[in-house]
């Protein structure tokens, strides 16, 4: 699915040429954008208790045997 997303400014100007456009296009759908903020205004705080872990694989602490057969 494709989103051809107008502004809201231009929603009169454009809406219904853009909607004509790809009337014959099922995987494009035109949208008006409404939003009236940014979402990731300063600010936000969002849950507060994440974690900042190391996601790297640990290593095994010690030795790792000699491996028989390898001419050691």
């Amino acid at each position: 699915m494709i989103y051809c997303v107008v502004p809201e400014p231009l929603a009169d100007e454009l809406l219904g040429k853009l909607t004509d456009y790809y009337a014959d296009d099922p995987n494009v759908t035109v949208i008006v954008d409404r939003r009236r903020g940014s979402r990731r205004g300063g600010g936000a705080v969002g849950g507060g208790k994440r974690e900042l872990r190391d996601r790297r694989r640990r290593t095994i602490p010690g030795e790792l045997p000699s491996l028989a057969g390898r001419g050691e």
